[in-house]
């Protein structure tokens, strides 16, 4: 393991903003909105603000307030940030990030994590924190072999804990992080004491499953068919031609902003743009570490190996999940995808602990820190001793 720190050559962004200045529009049906994708007098000014205004430099000091590390793990760099408690009894958690995200989601829960006193709270929910980036994602990118679906994902995050020392430790994610982290339960039993998602799939599988539903259930169900027949363009993309889309967004980074900052829109708890949920320079560090490190296609290939075809996607992310460890589920209701409990505890059953918020979306990192950290400390004080 050897120390990193983020230092990207000015002419790097010289050549970003270049582009982007010089970037060519399409035209768009009148008054669609959202509709039809991401409207072009809305991105036009958010990439102006990106080219003009965002503070990449400002935004790589802050990555650089923690230490990072570069790591070879199964043939590939893996990259990941350590931040320990100076509690002596803190609890390891691993978090994991998701597609359009990146390990910058979990910045602002460090503090709260590692020294919860100087936050308002109690010396003994004290974490180490360890937060990895996807391979073929950010600077553990690109991947240059096939292969890295889910599971060997979950295998290298077990390398990855072993080789810092953490004889037991908590799982944590949501999006991709979600069977990543229920994988890894899986794969390494005997070290994770716990797996806490901030997402879980429920996929009926078969009538038994919508007998007795009330309403509000099957409403999740049917807006999750809904949400499968018209939004999930990106991830039959990405899940079958992840080559062919990387052409376009590793040469436009307006190209690259349109197609992720669309998700953080979708997915969140925004009203009318992504901003309304998620700070502006929070979704273009985000996007800037894409561009920067050109892994648009590298971190689309997790979606081809994972779910090669749209038929595989139900039995990657619903299980069944034979944990040995408890588990614990946070709701929150402005997501992609609300969970059904009932289906959920079929699914897992270790499912000890469960929680619907009543604000929120799919990154809860970036949109509800202190409701994420909180709910993490009260899952995991039954798995502490």
């Amino acid at each position: 393991m050897r120390p990193f720190r983020v230092d990207i050559p000015e002419a790097d962004l010289d050549d970003l903003r270049r582009r982007l200045a010089a970037a060519r529009w399409p035209d768009e049906i009148p008054g669609a909105g959202w509709d039809r994708g991401v409207p072009v007098a809305y991105l036009r000014e958010l990439a102006e603000y990106w080219r003009t205004e965002f503070d990449w430099r400002a935004a790589e000091e802050r990555l650089n307030a923690h230490p990072q590390y570069l790591t070879e793990i199964d043939g590939t760099t893996v990259h990941f940030l350590e931040a320990r408690s100076a509690e002596p009894d803190a609890m390891p958690l691993l978090l994991t990030h998701g597609w359009p995200g990146s390990f910058t989601e979990f910045l602002s829960l460090i503090g709260p994590l590692t020294d919860p006193v100087a936050h308002g709270g109690n010396a003994a929910d004290a974490f180490h924190v360890v937060i990895p980036s996807l391979p073929g994602y950010a600077f553990s990118g690109p991947t240059r072999a096939p292969g890295w679906d889910v599971r060997r994902v979950a295998r290298a995050w077990a390398e990855l804990m072993s080789g810092l020392g953490h004889e037991r430790y908590v799982a944590q994610g949501g999006d991709w992080g979600m069977p990543i982290s229920l994988q890894l339960g899986l794969a390494d039993p005997e070290h994770v004491a716990g797996v806490h998602l901030n997402m879980f799939a429920t996929i009926p599988t078969g009538p038994e499953d919508l007998e007795g539903l009330d309403e509000r259930d099957r409403g999740r169900l049917e807006f999750a068919l809904a949400f499968e027949r018209t939004a999930m363009g990106w991830q039959k993309i990405q899940s079958t031609r992840p080559q062919t889309l990387a052409y376009g967004l590793t040469d436009s980074p307006v190209g690259q902003l349109a197609w992720i900052v669309e998700k953080f829109k979708e997915w969140s708890a925004a009203d009318r743009v992504p901003e309304d949920a998620i700070d502006r320079d929070e979704l273009l560090t985000i996007a800037s570490l894409y561009w920067l490190t050109a892994t648009a296609g590298s971190s689309a290939q997790l979606y081809y190996e994972s779910t090669p075809t749209p038929a595989d996607f139900p039995a990657v992310w619903g299980g069944p999940w034979p944990l040995a460890m408890p588990a614990g589920v946070a709701v929150f209701p402005e997501d992609a995808s609300l969970p059904v409990r009932r289906i959920a505890e079929k699914v897992l059953p270790t499912l000890t602990h469960w929680t619907e918020f009543d604000r929120g979306g799919h990154f809860a990192a970036l949109e509800q820190p202190e409701l994420l950290v909180g709910d993490i400390r009260e899952f995991v004080r039954p798995l502490r001793g």
